[in-house]
């Protein structure tokens, strides 16, 4: 269930029941208090990289019951500063929900959209998570390093790497001369660069 369409503030206590009925799962994550921020974060930025998924503080994961917490400023300046971990920058807003059985608590819940390929991959406090079925795991390095050439291409092209262990005396000369009489002739490349020494023009390249 999805409550997108929704406003802050605009939740009510039937629709929180409605989201944890099924229980947590790869798209629900449930909280007893902010004392879980942290925790809470890194599921979060697993969201962020998955499918997505909603984030609740105020419901017992065990017994699902809602009790909520009470949310003061202090509350949400902490809920604040924990969300400004997360990376690239995500603007979200949390919806406050009132618990009829508990008066002054509050549920808080968050949904955060899931990752498309190609987006950026996010990370909280420098690290990157994802969700794999209802558990948070620290992202493998590979599926990271998949999704940042996903991101930025042009940054992994091979010819943006050093040669390791290669030097110069490893190279074809003639050949690299035959490249560059073919880019002067092409007009690409200054006729001076013919007499100049190898290792400049290929600095330059």
């Amino acid at each position: 269930m999805c409550l997108l369409t929704k406003e802050p503030n605009m939740m009510t206590i039937e629709d929180i029941k409605a989201l944890i009925e099924a229980d947590e799962s790869r798209t629900l994550e449930l909280k007893k208090s902010t004392g879980e921020l942290k925790d809470g974060m890194h599921a979060a930025c697993a969201f962020l990289n998955t499918d997505g998924g909603w984030l609740i503080f105020g419901v017992t994961p065990k017994s699902l019951k809602i009790i909520g917490q009470e949310v003061t400023d202090s509350t949400k300046r902490e809920i604040s500063q924990a969300l400004a971990g997360i990376e690239p920058a995500y603007d979200i807003q949390p919806f406050y929900v009132d618990v009829p059985e508990y008066p002054g608590n509050n549920v808080i819940a968050f949904h955060f959209d899931g990752w498309k390929w190609g987006d950026r991959p996010y990370t909280y406090r420098g690290r990157p998570y994802y969700k794999l079925e209802s558990t948070t795991k620290i992202m493998p390095r590979d599926m990271y390093e998949d999704r940042l050439r996903a991101y930025e291409p042009q940054s992994y092209a091979w010819e943006t790497f050093p040669a390791k262990g290669v030097s110069l005396s490893d190279l074809n000369r003639d050949r690299i001369l035959g490249c560059i009489r073919l880019g002067v002739e092409g007009g690409r490349i200054p006729e001076s660069a013919l007499s100049a020494p190898i290792e400049e023009t290929l600095a330059k390249w």
